[in-house]
């Protein structure tokens, strides 16, 4: 089972700048500030080619030790995901480290992720819209494997989409 998958990010760890890429201009436009004084646990992207429930790419966070910029691609290996609903609408969170960086090199499950870490990333997604007043349901992580199963469907689903 391949676990590597490629991450496009759009907004480093670390800030409060919700960037996205245009995928038309092949730009980098800052779509907004954070409402509230939270900073993102981890580098904040997507996997390309993928469709999640709410017509965008399925989400991927990556855990690395110093943040990237806006457009990086990242070799991410997928330790599981977070699952959430943000507006009405499944919006799955997948987990995953970067494959480059030697300090994750051992990590290969949600399970082996501090537990403090993991509370600081669903605590992020249950607060980080609410002075938007939109609400988010964060759920439990699942398994790498049940990540992945996540992953290809949302491909699968991307692909139907253009046929």
């Amino acid at each position: 089972m391949n676990d590597i998958y490629e991450a496009v990010v759009e907004i480093p760890a670390g800030t409060k700048n919700k960037y996205e890429i245009d995928k038309e201009r092949y730009r980098i436009k800052l779509n907004r500030v954070q409402f509230s004084s939270m900073t993102y646990p981890a580098e904040y992207g997507y996997i390309e080619n993928t469709l999640e429930e709410d017509g965008d790419p399925i989400d991927i966070l990556v855990l690395t030790t110093e943040p990237t910029f806006p457009g990086c691609i990242i070799d991410a290996k997928v330790i599981g995901a977070l699952k959430t609903i943000d507006n009405g609408f499944n919006d799955t969170k997948i987990i995953s480290v970067n494959n480059v960086d030697p300090r994750f090199n051992d990590i290969n499950s949600i399970d082996e992720i501090k537990e403090h870490t993991k509370l600081e990333i669903k605590n992020f997604f249950e607060n980080y819209k609410k002075l938007q007043n939109i609400k988010v349901e964060v759920f439990d992580y699942v398994s790498k494997e049940d990540a992945i199963k996540m992953i290809e469907l949302c491909k699968e689903r991307y692909k139907k989409s253009n046929d």
